[in-house]
């Protein structure tokens, strides 16, 4: 991972399925095609179902890794489906992967699933990241009956999530600056 210029946010795209047969590389990889005609970002992809981190959270070289694209993140999106009406398991072991790499740092969340769209999976997110001391943006993106929402290239008219996208994308540059500013200052208290 090279250099990013300092006025440039570093984000993170977590992708959180890592099922073999998984929809979440066709949501992420729209995502990432509209967020890196921003310019305010710089823009890395974390896929968990690549990141082989273990389970009982042991120290790894794969743990290190990923503590350490953790810590040079400025800002966050996970990307998550809903799951039985929660989020995928992989996502919640990258999370308690990691500790003190996520604190005072941005995140937003790209859902998708059935009816629901994955909101009940960010609602749980939510819960979770603050826990960890992460500041969740108040604006989603959410792809009801994803599969159908999606032609065959990976485009989407869905005019509510392309809408959310650059709210979204707007919110986490407002904290990621407002956070760099701060530990710039001090450190975070936590």
């Amino acid at each position: 991972m090279g250099r990013v210029p300092a006025d440039r946010i570093r984000l993170e795209v977590v992708v959180g399925s890592v099922r073999a047969v998984r929809f979440g590389p066709v949501v992420a990889d729209w995502f990432v095609r509209r967020a890196r005609q921003d310019t305010r970002f710089e823009i890395s992809v974390l896929d968990l179902a690549d990141a082989d981190l273990p389970a009982d959270h042991t120290d790894s070289p794969q743990a290190q890794r990923f503590r350490a694209r953790v810590d040079a993140a400025d800002a966050f999106v996970f990307v998550t489906p809903e799951y039985n009406h929660g989020y995928p398991a992989a996502l919640k072991n990258a999370v308690d992967t990691a500790k003190e790499e996520w604190r005072g740092k941005p995140v937003g969340f790209v859902s998708y699933g059935g009816l629901s769209g994955g909101l009940r999976a960010t609602e749980q997110l939510r819960q979770v990241v603050a826990e960890v001391h992460m500041v969740s943006v108040r604006q989603t993106v959410s792809f009801h009956q994803a599969r159908k929402r999606f032609d065959a290239a990976g485009e989407t008219d869905d005019g509510a999530a392309i809408d959310s996208h650059g709210r979204l994308l707007d919110q986490l540059s407002w904290w990621a600056d407002a956070v760099r500013g701060a530990h710039a200052t001090r450190p975070y208290p936590g």
